[in-house]
Protein backbone atom coordinates (compact mmCIF):
# COMPACT_ATOMS: atom_id res chain seq x y z
CA UNK A 1 0.00 0.00 0.00
CA UNK A 2 1.05 3.79 -0.79
CA UNK A 3 1.42 6.57 1.66
CA UNK A 4 -1.95 7.87 0.75
CA UNK A 5 -3.70 4.63 0.94
CA UNK A 6 -1.76 3.98 4.62
CA UNK A 7 -3.11 7.70 5.65
CA UNK A 8 -6.73 6.79 5.02
CA UNK A 9 -6.47 3.43 6.50
CA UNK A 10 -5.20 5.48 10.00
CA UNK A 11 -8.51 7.12 9.99
CA UNK A 12 -10.73 4.11 9.02
CA UNK A 13 -11.76 2.58 12.17
CA UNK A 14 -13.33 -0.70 12.96
CA UNK A 15 -14.52 -2.65 15.96
CA UNK A 16 -13.34 -5.78 16.46
CA UNK A 17 -15.40 -8.20 18.54
CA UNK A 18 -12.84 -10.72 21.08
CA UNK A 19 -13.37 -14.39 20.70
CA UNK A 20 -10.50 -15.80 22.86
CA UNK A 21 -6.93 -15.52 23.99
CA UNK A 22 -4.63 -18.86 24.61
CA UNK A 23 -0.80 -18.89 25.75
CA UNK A 24 1.37 -19.76 22.31
CA UNK A 25 4.52 -20.38 24.58
CA UNK A 26 6.06 -19.05 27.82
CA UNK A 27 5.26 -15.72 28.04
CA UNK A 28 3.68 -14.97 24.24
CA UNK A 29 -0.10 -15.05 24.53
CA UNK A 30 -2.42 -14.85 21.41
CA UNK A 31 -5.62 -12.93 20.95
CA UNK A 32 -8.41 -13.82 18.28
CA UNK A 33 -11.18 -11.00 17.10
CA UNK A 34 -13.91 -11.53 14.78
CA UNK A 35 -12.73 -10.82 10.94
CA UNK A 36 -15.86 -9.01 9.05
CA UNK A 37 -16.22 -10.08 5.51
CA UNK A 38 -14.93 -6.97 4.08
CA UNK A 39 -11.86 -6.30 6.22
CA UNK A 40 -8.76 -7.92 4.40
CA UNK A 41 -4.85 -7.10 4.02
CA UNK A 42 -1.89 -7.90 2.51
CA UNK A 43 -0.33 -10.97 4.16
CA UNK A 44 2.36 -9.21 6.69
CA UNK A 45 0.83 -5.84 7.82
CA UNK A 46 -0.11 -4.42 10.97
CA UNK A 47 -2.62 -2.61 12.68
CA UNK A 48 -3.16 0.10 14.81
CA UNK A 49 -5.50 -1.96 18.03
CA UNK A 50 -6.99 0.77 20.76
CA UNK A 51 -8.06 -0.27 24.16
CA UNK A 52 -11.81 0.70 24.75
CA UNK A 53 -13.08 -1.06 27.65
CA UNK A 54 -11.30 0.97 30.15
CA UNK A 55 -9.31 4.02 29.95
CA UNK A 56 -5.47 3.86 30.32
CA UNK A 57 -2.75 5.61 29.14
CA UNK A 58 -1.23 5.39 25.81
CA UNK A 59 -4.77 3.29 24.35
CA UNK A 60 -3.50 2.61 20.74
CA UNK A 61 -0.30 0.23 20.05
CA UNK A 62 0.71 -1.26 16.57
CA UNK A 63 0.49 -5.41 16.18
CA UNK A 64 1.43 -6.90 12.74
CA UNK A 65 -1.84 -8.92 11.84
CA UNK A 66 -0.36 -12.43 12.43
CA UNK A 67 -3.16 -13.93 10.46
CA UNK A 68 -3.72 -14.66 7.50
CA UNK A 69 -5.80 -12.98 4.77
CA UNK A 70 -7.54 -15.98 3.70
CA UNK A 71 -8.54 -17.11 7.59
CA UNK A 72 -11.89 -15.83 9.25
CA UNK A 73 -9.77 -13.86 12.27
CA UNK A 74 -7.68 -11.44 13.17
CA UNK A 75 -5.08 -12.65 15.48
CA UNK A 76 -2.27 -11.43 16.98
CA UNK A 77 0.44 -11.92 19.28
CA UNK A 78 2.49 -10.85 22.09
CA UNK A 79 4.71 -11.26 24.88
CA UNK A 80 3.81 -10.37 28.56
CA UNK A 81 5.55 -10.06 31.14
CA UNK A 82 4.62 -11.07 35.23
CA UNK A 83 4.25 -7.18 35.59
CA UNK A 84 2.74 -6.27 32.04
CA UNK A 85 1.77 -2.65 30.69
CA UNK A 86 -1.86 -1.14 31.53
CA UNK A 87 -2.07 -2.27 27.86
CA UNK A 88 -1.56 -5.43 27.52
CA UNK A 89 -2.98 -6.01 30.85
CA UNK A 90 -6.30 -4.41 29.28
CA UNK A 91 -5.44 -7.29 26.93
CA UNK A 92 -5.68 -10.10 29.30
CA UNK A 93 -8.62 -8.64 30.69
CA UNK A 94 -11.03 -9.25 27.43
CA UNK A 95 -13.86 -11.57 27.89
CA UNK A 96 -15.75 -12.94 24.50
CA UNK A 97 -18.24 -10.57 23.25
CA UNK A 98 -15.81 -7.23 24.58
CA UNK A 99 -14.86 -5.15 21.58
CA UNK A 100 -11.53 -3.18 20.54
CA UNK A 101 -10.62 -1.12 17.91
CA UNK A 102 -8.32 -1.24 14.75
CA UNK A 103 -7.09 1.04 12.24
CA UNK A 104 -4.90 -0.31 9.05
CA UNK A 105 -4.09 -2.14 7.61
CA UNK A 106 -0.72 -0.44 7.74
CA UNK A 107 2.41 -0.72 5.95
CA UNK A 108 4.38 -2.28 2.81
CA UNK A 109 5.81 -5.25 5.01
CA UNK A 110 4.83 -8.17 2.45
CA UNK A 111 5.73 -9.50 -0.42
CA UNK A 112 5.75 -8.42 -3.84
CA UNK A 113 6.98 -10.88 -5.91
CA UNK A 114 8.65 -13.73 -6.73
CA UNK A 115 11.86 -13.49 -6.32
CA UNK A 116 13.82 -15.19 -4.05
CA UNK A 117 13.31 -13.91 -0.37
CA UNK A 118 14.86 -14.38 2.90
CA UNK A 119 12.55 -13.42 5.85
CA UNK A 120 14.62 -12.60 9.17
CA UNK A 121 12.29 -13.07 12.28
CA UNK A 122 13.76 -12.14 15.79
CA UNK A 123 11.76 -12.99 18.93
CA UNK A 124 8.04 -11.94 18.38
CA UNK A 125 9.29 -10.59 14.64
CA UNK A 126 8.20 -14.16 13.84
CA UNK A 127 4.46 -12.40 13.21
CA UNK A 128 3.85 -11.16 10.14
CA UNK A 129 5.82 -14.00 9.07
CA UNK A 130 3.53 -16.42 10.25
CA UNK A 131 0.94 -14.30 7.92
CA UNK A 132 2.58 -14.71 5.04
CA UNK A 133 3.74 -18.11 5.04
CA UNK A 134 0.03 -19.14 6.06
CA UNK A 135 -1.00 -17.31 2.59
CA UNK A 136 1.51 -19.31 0.79
CA UNK A 137 0.32 -22.12 1.65
CA UNK A 138 -3.57 -21.63 1.37
CA UNK A 139 -2.64 -19.91 -2.57
CA UNK A 140 -0.73 -23.11 -3.23
CA UNK A 141 1.20 -23.48 -6.52
CA UNK A 142 4.55 -21.78 -5.12
CA UNK A 143 6.92 -24.48 -5.84
CA UNK A 144 8.78 -21.80 -8.13
CA UNK A 145 8.91 -19.26 -5.42
CA UNK A 146 12.44 -19.84 -3.35
CA UNK A 147 11.97 -18.59 0.29
CA UNK A 148 13.68 -19.44 3.13
CA UNK A 149 13.08 -18.33 6.74
CA UNK A 150 15.44 -17.63 9.82
CA UNK A 151 14.15 -17.51 13.11
CA UNK A 152 16.12 -15.98 15.62
CA UNK A 153 15.28 -16.74 19.36
CA UNK A 154 18.08 -16.70 22.26
CA UNK A 155 15.24 -17.93 24.85
CA UNK A 156 14.70 -20.69 22.07
CA UNK A 157 10.87 -20.49 22.58
CA UNK A 158 9.65 -20.06 19.03
CA UNK A 159 6.39 -19.32 19.11
CA UNK A 160 4.41 -20.86 16.61
CA UNK A 161 6.97 -23.39 15.76
CA UNK A 162 4.39 -26.70 15.53
CA UNK A 163 2.60 -24.78 13.31
CA UNK A 164 5.78 -23.32 11.41
CA UNK A 165 6.76 -26.80 10.15
CA UNK A 166 3.66 -28.01 9.27
CA UNK A 167 3.50 -24.86 7.07
CA UNK A 168 6.56 -24.56 5.85
CA UNK A 169 6.20 -28.31 4.91
CA UNK A 170 2.88 -27.57 2.67
CA UNK A 171 4.21 -24.19 1.44
CA UNK A 172 7.71 -25.52 0.40
CA UNK A 173 9.73 -23.40 2.18
CA UNK A 174 13.00 -23.59 4.41
CA UNK A 175 13.06 -23.04 7.95
CA UNK A 176 16.36 -22.74 10.24
CA UNK A 177 16.11 -21.68 14.08
CA UNK A 178 18.19 -19.94 15.29
CA UNK A 179 19.92 -18.95 19.29
CA UNK A 180 22.37 -16.49 18.38
CA UNK A 181 23.42 -13.37 16.28
CA UNK A 182 26.74 -15.25 15.67
CA UNK A 183 24.70 -18.43 13.87
CA UNK A 184 22.58 -15.82 12.22
CA UNK A 185 25.30 -14.11 10.00
CA UNK A 186 26.68 -17.04 7.86
CA UNK A 187 23.18 -18.19 7.27
CA UNK A 188 22.62 -14.84 5.59
CA UNK A 189 26.10 -14.96 3.61
CA UNK A 190 24.67 -18.31 2.25
CA UNK A 191 21.53 -16.79 0.67
CA UNK A 192 23.56 -13.80 -0.53
CA UNK A 193 25.96 -16.18 -1.92
CA UNK A 194 23.57 -17.88 -3.72
CA UNK A 195 21.18 -14.98 -5.08
CA UNK A 196 23.37 -11.95 -4.28
CA UNK A 197 20.48 -8.84 -5.51
CA UNK A 198 18.62 -10.44 -7.31
CA UNK A 199 17.42 -11.62 -3.86
CA UNK A 200 14.65 -10.04 -1.45
CA UNK A 201 15.58 -9.55 2.30
CA UNK A 202 12.89 -8.77 5.25
CA UNK A 203 13.65 -8.42 8.77
CA UNK A 204 11.08 -7.97 11.61
CA UNK A 205 12.23 -8.10 15.23
CA UNK A 206 13.11 -5.37 17.94
CA UNK A 207 15.13 -2.32 17.00
CA UNK A 208 18.72 -3.39 17.70
CA UNK A 209 18.20 -6.56 15.69
CA UNK A 210 16.53 -4.78 12.85
CA UNK A 211 19.88 -2.30 12.51
CA UNK A 212 21.90 -4.69 13.04
CA UNK A 213 20.88 -6.93 9.89
CA UNK A 214 20.20 -4.37 7.92
CA UNK A 215 23.73 -2.27 8.25
CA UNK A 216 25.04 -5.94 7.25
CA UNK A 217 23.69 -6.62 4.06
CA UNK A 218 24.01 -2.90 3.19
CA UNK A 219 27.83 -3.87 3.75
CA UNK A 220 27.02 -6.99 1.51
CA UNK A 221 26.05 -4.56 -1.35
CA UNK A 222 22.24 -5.75 -1.58
CA UNK A 223 20.17 -2.81 -2.25
CA UNK A 224 18.00 -0.75 -0.32
CA UNK A 225 15.26 -1.25 -2.59
CA UNK A 226 16.07 -5.13 -1.98
CA UNK A 227 15.21 -4.75 2.05
CA UNK A 228 11.87 -4.06 4.10
CA UNK A 229 12.11 -3.71 7.59
CA UNK A 230 9.46 -4.26 10.20
CA UNK A 231 10.93 -3.05 13.75
CA UNK A 232 8.56 -3.89 16.73
CA UNK A 233 7.96 -1.31 19.76
CA UNK A 234 8.52 -2.33 23.13
CA UNK A 235 10.78 -5.10 22.99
Amino acid sequence: MGFFQDMKSVFTKRELVFLESYKESDGAFSFLFEKENDLTWEAGQHGLFTITHKKIKNATKPFSVASAPAENVIKITTRISDQPSDFKQALLELKPGMKITMSGPLGSFHLNDDSPSLLIAGGIGITPFRSIIKQLEVEGNRDDKQIKLLYLDSQKSYIYKEELDELANNATICITYLDSREHLLPEIDMFIDQYKSNGKYYIAGPKSMVESVLGYLKNNSIPKKNIKKDVLAGY
